[in-house]
């Protein structure tokens, strides 16, 4: 009796249909997604637990926590959070692996958590393992585009690496071009715009804002083109206008693009109730466009991202900032006190506080020529030409300020789109610094080829793309080389 009674059990359970992990990417996933992209972290994380209770066997939520970590730490930038991002990574690829490899999300979530927290790994200097993980995801994106052609995140995120490949430090770049993989902005960027074209009438238009984040960044720290922010605008009008992350885009764009007054209207509006997660570097960013309009009430804001800040970054910078706030003002003893903090507090870590040690160390600005800067900068050009128009290179003692002053007048010149005037002064700023270890003869270089290409004068743009790769051992020399090898790959 007793074997009988076993042995229907085991043939009931043999009948039942079999429960297994699944990829569902239904309504409440979607809200979560969401909420992570208008930076709505907390409420993000309630629906992801409430999803994982209701629909325990859905793997999406697993991915949808390594959103929320990645997106934590872009806001946070806190070693604490970057470690325990790390630690959760296996977790997770495990829970995934279990999935069903038939779904078009299972290779999609194992890149995406690859390509994750390789992107953090790499603003940390780990190279190595930053560049398995990118092959990995590389290689699970392509698989997966072969698998499922009409799965549109997949472009997604192969349009970003495509794009930002190139723009990586060097120690990575060797390290990936070792597996094989080379970028190509142009196709990385085409990629991204016909995806930002066809995902609001699909069915992935849930993706649409993460893509265009990512495009958003491409066109301003990769191609950097001021015409670029015009398309930014137009492209996050479809984004919620309560999205922080909407907020942070434009107000990026316009302080990188020459729009920083409409960064400062952009910053002055973004929502601000306690379910957002806390971004201290948008004041950062509030006190770069008020400084790049010579306004004084910038130090709250730099003030106010120092105390907020929970990470490393960025602390010598803002004390830079600082120390220029109290030299325009004209307060020697004030930019001297800000000065040996730039040298004492923080680490130099990130290129800009890098760049920040630099700055102090070449010795005090010509007030004229940071005005000019900083009033550029932010597309106060007419502003900006008044405060060098009636000078000349002999007006400068030093040969910094020399080379400085005739970059800063051709750049000026370029960004008004009197290329010809612009062309005189570059060439003048190559001739005096094409040795020293400032940025201003290669990026001329970089700004006379990208002109001769807009004219079409491919010999010439050449001639000037190579200069600026020839020049070694000076600032921003892998920004500047990388952008000049894309310019040589435009005209090839």
């Amino acid at each position: 009796m007793l074997f009988r009674r076993l042995f229907f059990t085991f043939l009931l359970l043999a009948l039942l249909p079999k429960v297994h992990a699944n990829f569902d990417f239904n309504a409440n996933c979607i809200k979560a997604y969401q909420s992570i992209m208008a930076l709505k972290l907390n409420t993000a994380r309630a629906l992801i637990n409430a999803e994982k209770k209701r629909n325990p066997n859905n793997s999406i939520p697993y991915l949808l926590d390594n959103y929320v970590d990645y997106f934590n730490l872009i806001t946070s930038e806190n070693q604490s959070d970057y470690a325990r991002f790390k630690e959760s990574k296996s977790l997770r690829i495990r829970r995934i692996e279990k999935d069903d490899k038939d779904s078009p999300y299972y290779l999609y979530a194992l890149a995406e958590i690859n390509l994750q927290v390789a992107l953090s790994r790499s603003k940390e200097k780990e190279y190595f393992s930053a560049s398995i993980e990118f092959n990995k995801a590389f290689s699970q994106l392509k698989e997966n585009s072969k698998k499922f052609p009409n799965f549109l995140p997949n472009q997604k995120s192969l349009g970003m690496i495509q794009a930002v490949l190139g723009s990586f430090p060097e120690g990575l770049s060797k390290a990936l071009s070792a597996f094989g993989i080379r970028g190509d902005t142009r196709t990385g960027v085409k990629l991204l715009e016909n995806l930002i074209e066809k995902l609001p009438e699909s069915s992935y238009s849930h993706f649409y804002d993460e893509t265009v984040f990512y495009y958003a960044i491409i066109q301003t720290d990769i191609i950097s083109e001021s015409t670029n922010y015009a398309k930014i605008v137009k492209i996050t009008e479809q984004i919620d206008r309560e999205s922080l992350l909407r907020t942070y885009i434009r107000a990026y764009a316009g302080i990188k693009l020459g729009n920083s007054i409409k960064s400062v209207l952009e910053l002055n509006k973004r929502p601000t109730e306690p379910f957002y997660v806390a971004y201290p570097y948008l004041d950062y960013l509030m006190g770069l466009a008020k400084l790049q309009n010579l306004d004084q009430s910038a130090a709250s804001n730099f003030q106010a991202y120092l105390k907020l800040n929970r990470g490393t970054n960025l602390i010598k910078d803002t004390y830079l900032q600082l120390a220029w706030l109290e030299l325009v003002k004209g307060n020697g003893p004030g930019y001297q006190q800000f000065v040996s903090l730039v040298k004492t507090k923080g680490n130099n870590s990130h290129n800009r506080d890098f760049q920040a040690l630099k700055e102090v160390n070449y010795g005090i600005p010509d007030i004229n020529l940071l005005k000019a800067k900083l009033l550029s900068d932010g597309g106060n050009y007419d502003k900006a030409l008044a405060q060098l128009l009636g000078k000349s290179t002999s007006d400068f003692k030093s040969l910094m300020h020399q080379i400085e002053f005739n970059y800063r007048i051709g750049r000026i010149y370029d960004l008004s789109s009197k290329f010809d005037q612009a062309l005189k002064y570059y060439q003048v700023a190559i001739d005096l610094g094409k040795n020293q270890a400032y940025s201003f003869a290669a990026n001329s270089a970089l700004r006379s080829g990208i002109i001769y290409e807009k004219n079409k004068n491919f010999i010439r743009a050449k001639q000037f793309y190579t200069l600026a790769i020839n020049m070694k051992d000076h600032d921003y020399e892998n920004s500047i080389e990388n952008r000049a090898k894309e310019g040589l790959k435009r005209i090839n």
